[in-house]
């Protein structure tokens, strides 16, 4: 059977890198570069440092064209496939949608979709860093890094179907919403990647909720650096706290952490 996938890259669309960099500096902790990577092939493209010295994940400067062609800034996770073209055609097969085609770039292959209510993704099938090694932006414990995965969906059964069949998760136990529903996590093998709900948000979308060190400060941080907050700080199984958020860009994203 094939391996069941991981979310190997996070990357922030935004119109502004380095207002974002100003901005999750504050918030996160992060140091993203002050120019794009010369092997980005024409685009802004640069890399979101963690303290420890690894990444975080990409920000991809939205030009001109992007723009007119309907991007907006958006957090947006990558799913390590083994072939991005058969990927592409059996995710089309069952409902899903080609937001970009599968291209090369100097990484990798990837490709741009949607799942088939609509909520954008990356596939991606990468060239093995030198020394091998996998991708570490996912960590349901450290700072710094995604540490939750939550899809907000109009029909949370044919999701968690879709995302069992393409990319191998399992779906085991659910917290009660009342009446908005069931909060349904979702595992990676024994690892839990975060949750399945229904539809909390404008369109079918996945949040990620980054670690940070102190709740509190944080969330200080967003409106002092010009962010909004949308959710306040909520205490979660295992004593820590989770709140959401908008850039100043206008990208949506989430925090998790303990407080302090």
């Amino acid at each position: 059977m094939t391996e069941a996938s991981n979310f190997i890259w996070y990357e922030l669309m935004t119109t502004d890198p380095q207002g974002a960099a100003a901005f999750y500096g504050a918030v996160v902790g992060w140091n993203i570069a002050a120019a794009g990577e010369p092997t980005a092939g024409g685009v802004d493209y640069r890399m979101i440092g963690r303290s420890d010295g690894g990444n975080a994940g990409g920000v991809l400067a939205l030009d001109a064209d992007m723009l007119a062609g309907g991007a907006r800034p958006i957090w947006l996770g990558y799913l390590h496939v083994a072939d991005v073209d058969a990927a592409v055609d059996a995710i089309t097969a069952d409902g899903g949608t080609v937001q970009m085609g599968a291209m090369d770039i100097p990484v990798g292959r990837i490709a741009m979709v949607t799942d088939p209510q609509g909520a954008p993704f990356y596939i991606m099938d990468p060239i093995p860093p030198e020394g091998g090694g996998e991708s570490d932006v996912f960590s349901m414990t450290e700072p710094q890094r995604v540490r939750w995965n939550e899809l907000s969906t109009s029909d949370p059964d044919a999701a968690i179907a879709f995302y069992k069949k393409h990319f191998r998760w399992g779906q085991e136990g659910e917290m009660d919403m009342g009446e908005i529903g069931a909060y349904r996590f979702i595992q990676r093998g024994d690892v839990g990647l975060g949750a399945v709900m229904p539809l909390m948000t404008p369109a079918p979308m996945w949040s990620y909720y980054i670690g940070v060190d102190d709740i509190d400060r944080a969330h200080a941080a967003i409106t002092a650096n010009g962010g909004t907050i949308t959710s306040e700080p909520m205490e979660i199984p295992g004593g820590e706290y989770a709140m959401n958020g908008i850039d100043p860009q206008g990208a949506s994203f989430g925090l998790v952490g303990p407080r302090k």
